[in-house]
């Protein structure tokens, strides 16, 4: 495992941290990870870390990169775009691409499916997905964003317009803060205009879900989306594995249920197009 800085591709002035993890044994492929938006990066980044590691010893090169605006990376949220996000992603996936071949796949979690779908498009090219916990719809993340400086105000009165007033300042151009992060316009745009959709480029698509539930099932709500995926030509598998909901516990929590089965499906994926 190496930390490191990676030149930002739109400046020379910034730079990305990222960690890479090494494959061992010969190259199956890459991993690009794409993280969660907000706080639940900080709750995911345990987890990611764990399912990196176990990539990297199945024989895949795994690079994390902390988004501009976040972790450890350069720049300000509330001055980044939603463009800006998907140069990082394409900057980790050139980053790759100049030290291994192989299958390429972005791994996303949570809100960070949304931009790994969105940057395949962008990109071209063929990807294969890893969808941990996705998120289908933007809207819906920012929506539930904003709602937490409702919870947060509940006590100090009246709380009747505070998202509308929080959109209508977001669609002006003005930035709002909400736990903490000061989100700008670049990306609640960009969130607003968000959806799973599947990439021209066919390839396969493994997501997984998380369930404290028994016995583990996939949420209904997801049907949608895997349909539209298998009917574009994705091999699709979908699974539900026990475990806490670790991008929203307030303590640091593992699903350690979730490793295994993602790095199963990976080196599945990755003999069946070598063979």
């Amino acid at each position: 495992m190496q930390a490191l800085f990676i030149d930002a591709a739109a400046s020379a002035h910034e730079q990305r941290f990222a960690i890479y993890h090494e494959p061992q044994g010969p190259v199956r492929g890459t991993v690009l990870t794409v993280h969660p938006f907000a706080e639940e990066m900080n709750k995911s980044r345990r987890m990611i870390g764990l399912g990196a590691r176990a990539l990297a010893k199945a024989g895949f090169a795994v690079l994390q990169v902390d988004l501009r605006g976040c972790g450890d990376s350069a720049g300000e949220l509330a001055e980044t775009t939603w463009d800006d996000w998907l140069d990082d992603i394409r900057l980790g996936c050139d980053w790759l691409a100049a030290r291994h071949g192989g299958p390429r796949w972005l791994w996303g979690t949570r809100a960070g499916c949304l931009l790994a779908a969105d940057a395949a498009r962008q990109m071209g090219g063929d990807f294969d997905f890893l969808f941990w916990q996705p998120q289908t719809s933007g809207r819906q993340v920012l929506q539930q964003f904003l709602r937490l400086k409702m919870a947060s105000q509940m006590q100090q009165g009246s709380t009747k317009g505070l998202t509308e007033a929080m959109q209508r300042d977001l669609t002006e151009g003005r930035v709002v803060e909400v736990a903490g992060y000061r989100l700008g316009p670049g990306i609640a745009q960009g969130l607003t205009r968000a959806s799973l959709a599947p990439p021209p480029a066919v390839g396969c698509l493994h997501w997984f879900e998380v369930t404290t539930r028994e016995p583990a099932q996939l949420l209904p709500a997801a049907a949608g989306t895997l349909a539209a995926w298998r009917a574009a030509g994705f091999n699709v598998q979908a699974q539900a594995v026990n475990g806490p909901p670790f991008w929203q516990t307030l303590e640091i929590e593992d699903a350690p249920a979730l490793i295994e089965p993602t790095v199963v499906a990976a080196r599945a994926a990755q003999a069946l197009a070598a063979a």
